[in-house]
């Protein structure tokens, strides 16, 4: 078995009560479901937030596209 840190964090009553709500009802510990939200957390959301968004990225390209010129004479 891995080691264990346990933690108290504080958090918002209802979001609690839906949280011991769903382990209840699926069956699951509430450590595994914290465990999995972390996992997931910090395998998909952490590294998106380093990624622009698409249409930041398109926005950025038509930027480039309709001011190459400017942008040609600047880098001069």
């Amino acid at each position: 078995m891995p080691a264990t840190k346990k933690f108290t964090p504080e958090i918002d009553a209802k979001l609690y009560k839906e949280f011991v709500a769903v382990a209840k009802r699926n069956g699951q510990s509430q450590r595994h479901i914290l465990e999995e939200a972390l996992k997931f957390y910090l395998k998909n959301v952490v590294p998106a937030q380093h990624r622009a968004r698409i249409e930041v990225m398109k926005a950025f390209e038509q930027s480039v596209t309709a001011n190459r010129d400017l942008l040609t004479r600047l880098a001069k």
